[in-house]
């Protein structure tokens, strides 16, 4: 393997630039190269933003780009429905058309600088096909990226009798972290046991916990208070996710500051998923419309950590995207008022290093004897990223070049001397 040395990057949190060698897919030197070893391929990023890899911590890949393909159209917006769509349309789903999805999908992620991924699968189905599909997917591409599978019975626990069943065969057959559905079972009393549930097969089992819970509109939707108990009480917070908590949003604010200060004594991760949960979200309410997004400020200023994830590409919940994180990073930031300067910073925070302590990752960072991973942006600064959706003009992992963009080049022709944009000062 040819070692590579990035020259003259902008690392996080640092006005200084420096030099990156790589050796042998590992992090060997951070500080300036004078002479780098022979056969050393070389990038001069002059002044550009490195970063390591963008993360998302919350997808359906079982589900990815069957929008065009469905039987019918979401016609009301509504999580409801897009759940009962899903349901009409599994029985028909081949591994054949899951596999490839989600494959194309993958690609999709390596160019927008994605090489960490939690996917959910869907383990109400029967056959655990989807199951099946993306723990064979993961082993196929984890030279390229690596994926955590969540268990997640998409109907509930307590809805069907085989549900429970069919969550347990899912572990046995290797996914990593264990979800829930709290707010999708019948009662308010098998919401409850939803998560006890899940505490108690991860505790069992030794596993990550990542629980969809309060989406919804719902004020009186509050199994996430039950979720911050359990983490307490089992000191397993550090390892358990609440997902989307849009019922959060429209909690009265008294015992929303209560509801936080638990999540944070409970060292407890949470993710928003803002593309999905702007469309769907909050359906009823008339106007004013509500953002329906959980308190990610709120819950950032108490130390509560905080991911954004992408949730749906192309699927019955969301039939726009192209897996790109820094899309949820820029719509988070305007319905999340999160534009002040330090919260810019917190926001793409939120789709790294956040991520990365939500999915329990080690040897992830530009830092010396690590894996050497990282993603080179088209621009110098964090603010710049965002505001431009910067491409990633390289993409590497473990020291090799995996991806390569061409930013586009926008010549201007209407004066005799050409000239260029590319919306920079």
């Amino acid at each position: 393997m040819k070692n590579l040395l990035i020259k003259n990057a902008k690392l996080r949190y640092t006005n200084e630039l420096t030099d990156i060698l790589i050796c042998d897919g590992v992090f060997q030197k951070i500080k300036t190269i004078a002479d780098p070893p022979a056969d050393t391929e070389i990038i001069d990023v002059a002044g550009n933003l490195v970063t390591p890899p963008i993360i998302d911590p919350h997808v359906h890949l079982d589900a990815v780009l069957v929008a065009g393909i469905l039987p019918r159209k979401n016609k009301t917006g509504t999580l409801l429905e897009s759940i009962d769509i899903w349901s009409e349309w599994k029985p028909g789903l081949t591994k054949k058309t899951l596999k490839e999805n989600a494959r194309k999908v993958i690609d999709w992620y390596i160019a927008n600088g994605v090489l960490r991924v939690r996917t959910h699968a869907d383990t109400t189905d029967p056959t655990l096909l989807t199951v099946e599909s993306l723990v064979e997917l993961k082993e196929e591409v984890k030279d390229l990226i690596d994926i955590q599978i969540v268990g997640f019975p998409q109907d509930g626990i307590y809805t069907r009798p085989e549900n429970l069943g069919l969550l347990k065969e899912a572990i046995a057959m290797g996914i990593d972290v264990i979800g829930g559905a709290p707010h999708l079972e019948y009662t308010r009393e098998d919401g409850v046991r939803d998560v006890e549930t899940v505490f108690d097969l991860a505790e069992k089992h030794d596993k990550l916990i990542d629980i969809h819970i309060d989406e919804t509109g719902d004020p009186h939707s509050r199994f996430i208070e039950v979720m911050a108990k359990e983490s307490i009480l089992r000191g397993m917070g550090e390892r358990a996710t609440g997902s989307h908590t849009t019922a959060m949003h429209n909690y009265d604010n008294d015992y929303a500051f209560k509801l936080i200060g638990n999540l944070a004594k409970a060292k407890m991760n949470m993710i928003v998923n803002p593309s999905a949960n702007l469309l769907l979200q909050s359906r009823m309410s008339g106007y004013p419309k509500s953002r329906a997004i959980a308190r990610a400020d709120d819950m950032l200023a108490r130390g509560v950590n905080v991911s954004i994830g992408h949730d749906s590409v192309m699927d019955p919940w969301y039939s726009l995207g192209k897996a790109n994180l820094l899309q949820q990073a820029f719509l988070m930031l305007h319905a999340g008022h999160m534009n002040g300067s330090e919260q810019l910073q917190q926001i793409f925070d939120m789709i790294t290093t956040n991520s990365a302590k939500t999915l329990h990752l080690d040897n992830y960072g530009i830092e010396e004897g690590n894996q050497a991973d990282l993603i080179i942006f088209d621009a110098a600064t964090e603010d710049d990223v965002l505001r431009l959706q910067s491409e990633c003009t390289y993409v590497i992992r473990k020291g090799k070049i995996i991806c390569q963009t061409t930013p586009a080049r926008r010549k201007l022709t209407y004066q005799e001397t050409p000239s260029y944009v590319d919306f920079k000062l």
